[in-house]
Formats: structure tokens, C-alpha cells, sequence
């Protein structure tokens, strides 16, 4: 059950998603696209109830419940950056807009972009080892508890992976092909700071 309520809250985070953008750049809908995009925590919210009542009803704590707290961790750290930068896409294709920045590619703005985003997988992670500890302590000495064990240590790893890669950006900065109007720009700041 718990499965199919994580596959049911993925596809309503996309259709919710799809509705509030339609809404609000299709049918010029601005309020009901808002309140649609505000209807996405709700999702999270019936995800981490039901989860929670399938335990309490004496189910065996499994993989199913450690994928809801990482699916729960993910769009509390990276929902609301999703829906942005969609909106911006949207505001652009569909409304006129001026296209969206995209991400730095090189040099020490991308190391600090990619600083952000591993704050964010730290904040996914977090709220997923404390939603998995609280489980741990909910099901107490009554179950086997390895499985939700095991997903505290993958939301580690993949915070650790991606640290990694944000310490790469960081340590070895990715330079501007030559001949490249970032090349350009980050040759004149060099130079300022000498």
C-alpha cells in the first residue's frame, strides 16, 4: 500500500504541477494556479500519515516505509526548487517572459551553485534520517528495524557522493572554453584581483 501511495503522490505532484502552471499561464488563472501549487505539500503531508498509521497497524517496517521518508526528505529539500524552475520555463514558453538564467557553468559561480544545491540534499537528507529515526523509535524493540537502518545510510551516502562532486566544483573549478564570453569575463576578474 504504502508503494503505491508513494507512485500515486509522485504522479499528483506532477498533474498538481501541470494544473497550477495551466492555470496560471494558459488560462491567465493567476489565483487558481497558486492555490494548485500550494496543494503540493499536501501530498507529503497523506505520504507521511499513512505511512505512519501502516506501522502503527503492526506492519513489518520495510523498504517501503525508508523509500517514503527519502521521497518525503527529497521534496521538502527540492520541491520547492522544482516548481521554480519550472515556473520559470513556463512564464517563458507559455507567457512571454524573458527566458530563465540558467546555472553558472564555470569557475567559482558553479562551485557555489553547486554549494547550494548540496544544501539542499543536506536538508533532504536530514529530514529523512529524522523521519526514519522517529520510525526507528516509533516501532521501538517490536520489529526489525535494519531496513529503515539501511535508508539512514543511503540518504549518508548520496549527501556524501554529492558533497563530493560539490567539493570537486570547488577544489578544481570547471574553466571557460577559450574564445567564450565566460572565458572573457572571468580572465577580466582575475585580473581585477591581482
Amino acid at each position: 500500500m504504502v508503494v503505491a501511495l508513494i507512485i500515486a503522490c509522485e504522479v499528483g505532484f506532477w498533474v498538481l504541477l501541470a494544473l497550477g502552471l495551466g492555470a496560471r499561464y494558459l488560462l491567465k488563472w493567476r489565483r487558481t494556479g497558486v492555490v494548485l501549487l500550494l496543494c503540493e505539500p499536501v501530498l507529503e503531508l497523506v505520504l507521511f500519515a499513512v505511512t505512519a498509521w501502516d506501522l502503527k497497524n503492526g506492519a513489518e517496517p520495510g523498504w517501503e516505509h525508508g523509500l517514503a521518508a527519502l521521497y518525503i526528505g527529497y521534496t521538502v529539500a527540492y520541491g520547492h526548487y522544482t516548481i521554480r524552475w519550472l515556473d520559470g520555463h513556463a512564464a517563458h514558453r507559455l507567457g512571454g517572459a524573458p527566458p530563465p538564467v540558467k546555472p553558472p557553468r564555470y569557475g567559482r559561480a558553479r562551485a557555489a551553485h553547486e554549494g547550494r544545491l548540496w544544501l539542499r540534499t543536506l536538508l533532504g537528507a536530514a529530514v529523512a534520517c529524522a523521519l526514519l529515526q522517529g520510525a526507528v523509535w516509533y516501532v521501538g524493540d517490536d520489529g526489525d528495524v535494519s531496513s529503515l537502518r539501511a535508508f539512514q545510510w543511503a540518504a549518508i551516502r548520496v549527501l556524501g557522493i554529492h558533497g563530493a562532486v560539490a567539493l570537486g566544483y570547488l577544489i578544481w573549478p570547471k574553466k571557460a572554453p577559450a574564445g567564450r564570453p565566460e572565458a572573457a569575463a572571468e580572465r577580466r576578474k582575475q585580473e581585477a584581483h591581482r
